[in-house]
Formats: C-alpha cells, sequence, structure tokens
C-alpha cells in the first residue's frame, strides 16, 4: 500500500476510497481526478478545525453549493431543504442572529421532508434503484467534486492527523 493512504485508513476511510485511491501515486493526482465530491467533503471535514471556525465554515459554505444540486430533485413547494441550506449558509457566513442550533433545526426539517417524502412513495424508492438514478447520482458526486475544487487544493496529510 502506498504511504499517503494510510493515514486515509487511520481517519476511517471507507474501503471502496481506499481501493480507489491505490491507483494514484499521490494524493494531489488523487484529488484531480476525484469524481466523488462527498469523499472530498469527508475528507476535507476531518481535517477542519472545530465547528466555530473559519476553517470548517469555508468547509460548510462549499457543502452548502455541493447540496443546491440536489435541489432540482426537491419535490415541487417543497421548501424545507432550500431553507437548510440558506439557514446553514446564514451561519457560515457570520449573519447575527443565527446559530448552530437554527441550522440543526433546519437540517432536521429537511430530514424530516425527504423522510415523509420516502414513507409516502415506494414508487420513488424503486426509481431510485435504476440506472438512471445511479447516473444522476454520479453527475451531481462529479459536479460537487468540481466545486470543492474550486475552493481546495489538495490537503496534506500526515499519520498524525484524526
Amino acid at each position: 500500500m502506498k504511504e499517503w493512504i494510510k493515514p486515509l485508513e487511520k481517519m476511517g476511510a471507507c474501503e471502496e476510497a481506499i481501493k480507489w485511491c491505490g491507483d494514484y501515486d499521490t494524493l494531489g493526482e488523487a484529488w484531480l481526478k476525484c469524481k466523488r465530491g462527498d469523499w472530498m467533503l469527508w475528507l476535507l471535514g476531518r481535517l477542519s478545525d472545530e465547528p466555530e471556525s473559519d476553517s470548517r465554515k469555508k468547509l460548510v459554505l462549499t457543502a452548502c453549493r455541493c447540496a443546491r444540486l440536489a435541489l432540482p430533485h426537491v419535490k415541487v413547494g417543497e421548501l424545507r431543504p432550500l431553507k437548510a441550506i440558506e439557514t446553514t449558509e446564514r451561519w457560515a457566513m457570520g449573519e447575527d442572529g443565527i446559530t448552530l442550533d437554527d441550522v440543526r433545526t433546519a437540517a432536521s426539517a429537511a430530514y424530516a421532508a425527504y423522510a415523509a417524502t420516502s414513507a409516502a412513495s415506494a414508487a420513488y424508492a424503486a426509481y431510485a434503484a435504476t440506472s438512471a438514478a445511479s447516473a444522476a447520482r454520479k453527475i451531481i458526486l462529479k459536479k460537487c467534486a468540481g466545486i470543492v475544487r474550486e475552493y481546495y487544493e489538495a490537503p496534506e496529510l500526515t499519520c498524525e492527523r484524526k
């Protein structure tokens, strides 16, 4: 195994990501080729500072840009996911009066919207298993990876990291 991959294992990266990384000689090379924005955000999250730090807020804003990619797939008229993203963005930009509790409340409401939609629609669950849904997911993850690269170069990894 390549030395640069060992810190990823210690951080708890998924087996699929570890295996994929094996095709690359450096993290920088893998970062440039990665089509999984979720993996990139996970790594940045593991390496970022405390929740109130500027580095974490930058990461949160990047994740919000990625989350907006999913909004076209939200049921028309369902505004809770958008509200959750907007509340989170306002918190990350330091808007007065917006707290982490506000973010958590909005996120819970967005999840409730997702759960209600999922519970109400068995047909949607069947659709989600199709290759069309899988293809759409891959496109969104690839776009998300591009967004992450707009804001971040490949991070440095050491064995001492979390």
